[in-house]
């Protein structure tokens, strides 16, 4: 029995159909350097803050880094000077940096 040719793929994963495309290709790479900078932050954050702290945009003012809920964005704007050295130690270039809280909907 012959062998069958394979089928074209249609589905693209999402990282190379971001990177194929030049303006999403430059909105990947900025969604890649804001998860970045908060790896490289990460030091600064105390323990039980880090799990309540996620990478939001970074764009031409700035970087926002998103808490869970108000007291953890209260407890991240008194650690953004620690944060901001942290980044710039590891030569990160300084960047306004902006805390929002942002709490998921589940259903």
């Amino acid at each position: 029995m012959p062998r069958r040719a394979p089928l074209p793929r249609l589905s693209v994963p999402m990282a190379d159909a971001l990177a194929g495309h030049e303006g999403l290709g430059s909105l990947l790479q900025r969604i890649q350097a804001s998860n970045a900078r908060l790896a490289a932050a990460g030091a600064a954050l105390p323990a039980g803050l880090a799990a309540h702290v996620s990478a939001g945009p970074l764009d031409e003012n700035g970087w926002t880094l998103l808490a869970r809920s108000g007291s953890a964005a209260a407890k991240l704007r008194q650690c953004l000077p620690g944060i901001q050295q942290r980044l710039a130690q590891q030569g990160w270039p300084e960047v306004a940096i902006r805390v929002k809280v942002h709490v998921s909907r589940e259903v």
